[in-house]
């Protein structure tokens, strides 16, 4: 992608010695080509533009990357519905494990969004099938919440504890009646 390898070029530099004074506008320029870097991975990700991915992938772009949010670009895929981005991105090395700001997974925002096929492809990881969010939910209580059932027989094949509760009391099977306990 041509934009892709015009602002690599930028972001490098053409190797001259730079004057002190002109360290800071580098930076400056430097740091909006990263940003601007940063934002096409991201929208690469979210609307499953699988071509620009790639260039970042051979790039040896960091795929653990997060946004102000703690949204990674696997997040963003398995979240918008692209299994095909989601395959390549945990195939070259994506965190299937990591989490948001809340704590979320990308697993937790695919069987929310519910999104089946992504959903079982994460749980083929090798991330703890009962990792909690900050609010100490766990994938099952997701699934039980959003009634999911082929999820909830997926993780229950994948040993998670459908016993687990989360802090307010809330456990799988009261989820799935609709019983929510809150403050």
């Amino acid at each position: 992608m041509k934009c892709f390898y015009l602002m690599a070029v930028l972001l490098l530099g053409s190797g001259q010695a730079i004057a002190a004074p002109e360290l800071n506008a580098v930076s400056s320029d430097a740091e909006q080509v990263q940003i601007q870097l940063r934002d096409y991975f991201f929208n690469a990700a979210r609307f499953g533009d699988n071509e620009v991915l790639d260039e970042f992938i051979q790039a040896g772009y960091d795929l653990n990357t997060a946004d102000d949010k703690g949204y990674t670009a696997l997040i963003l895929a398995a979240y918008n519905g692209h299994p095909g981005t989601v395959e390549r991105l945990i195939a070259a090395g994506a965190d299937a494990c990591a989490q948001d700001a809340r704590g979320n997974t990308a697993l937790m925002g695919a069987i929310f969004k519910g999104e089946l096929r992504i959903a079982k492809r994460l749980l083929a990881t090798e991330c703890d099938p009962d990792q909690r969010n900050h609010a100490g939910q766990t994938p099952a209580m997701y699934a039980a919440l959003f009634q999911r059932d082929a999820l909830l027989q997926a993780l229950r094949e994948r040993g998670a504890d459908l016993e687990a509760s989360d802090p307010m009391g809330n456990k799988v099977e009261s989820l799935a009646r609709g019983e929510i306990r809150t403050r």
